[in-house]
């Protein structure tokens, strides 16, 4: 019998061949943990001794990547575990050109960076580790607020752009630290390909060039994820033909269903259980979406989990339930 490491299990995946199983990851917040970094590496240690999962993807807060620029946040108790924003950076559209590029060896991008470093030190190659990125549009909205930030793209695209610009640079810096830290990838959160708040054409010049800069720079890891992020709006056959072996998305909530995404995406497929059921749900409802993502790919190019965050507070019966499942199929 083959010796099925993670690493080969998600490889076999990705080529389409078959597995001794299907792989399967959640993740999830980790509020208050994901400020300290010895705080956030035990976190997901305990995360990954109790539901050993075929990777773990590290899940700092959303302004990880934009303290260092003077953001203020707090977490408020919400169950998904984000935090709510208190003070913007942004403000005038003038601001953008004010912004330089951040250091991932200072600050809380330091910090983020000790907690993958821990990670892998105390796992070695065993654990595939993916390091949170989130693009430049959606740290460009956290900087200033979603509306003034789609606001100044429309009315002072010039000072908007050298904004993005200088937010990727920070993001590329970034991904270098954690590739020397040791990740197996990256996971590209996309939060603006979406209808209500953009065109295709806004994208193309505002998201587009940005996400294949970072993804070409990040192209040399084995295991980069994009996650899109949005229900029955997002522009899926954009984002389905960057360069990248996984894409995440809300399958159970999107008008793209694993079975469409599967012909118009070549690679592994990451979903199949909507996080609603995870949460509110039974450990049979749970099983019912599993069985039907099975179903829908034919086992092949699937990573079984949800396509985001589980709630905090999600169920651990609907959680093992699924964790289960994956060795049966």
């Amino acid at each position: 019998m083959a010796d099925w490491t993670k690493r080969k299990r998600l490889e076999a995946t990705m080529a389409g061949e078959p597995t001794d199983r299907t792989p399967v990851a959640l993740w999830r917040h980790w509020p208050g943990d994901d400020q300290d970094a010895e705080a956030l590496a035990m976190a997901h240690t305990k995360w990954q001794q109790d539901y050993d999962w075929d990777l773990v993807k590290v899940s700092p807060a959303s302004s990880y990547c934009l303290v260092d620029w003077g953001i203020e946040d707090r977490w408020r108790g919400g169950e998904e575990g984000t935090r709510e924003y208190t003070k913007r950076v942004v403000t005038r559209p003038e601001e953008w050109s004010t912004l330089k590029p951040l250091d991932p060896t200072k600050g809380m991008l330091a910090t983020q960076i000790k907690a993958l470093k821990l990670l892998r030190e105390a796992w070695g190659e065993q654990v595939p580790l993916l390091a949170t990125i989130f693009s430049p549009l959606a740290q460009a909205k956290n900087l200033a607020g979603t509306e003034r930030a789609l606001a100044h793209m429309r009315s002072h695209p010039d000072a908007f752009l050298q904004g993005l610009e200088t937010i990727t640079e920070s993001v590329l810096r970034y991904v270098e630290a954690a590739e020397a830290a040791g990740v197996s990838g990256i996971f590209y959160a996309i939060q603006h390909a979406r209808y209500r708040l953009m065109s295709p054409t806004e994208y193309k010049t505002f998201g587009q060039p940005y996400d294949e800069e970072i993804l070409s720079a990040a192209s040399n890891l084995w295991l980069n994820m994009i996650h899109l992020h949005g229900d029955d709006d997002i522009i899926f056959d954009l984002v389905a033909d960057y360069d990248a072996p996984l894409l995440n998305w809300h399958d159970r909530d999107s008008s793209v269903t694993l079975q469409e995404g599967m012909e118009q995406f070549s690679g592994v497929l990451s979903g199949g259980v909507s996080r609603d059921t995870m949460h509110t749900g039974t450990p049979v409802d749970v099983l019912d979406e599993a069985r039907d993502a099975v179903e829908q790919t034919g086992g092949r190019r699937l990573l079984l989990g949800t396509g985001c965050v589980i709630m905090t507070n999600t169920p651990t019966q609907n959680i093992r339930a699924l964790r289960e499942f994956a060795e049966e199929v």
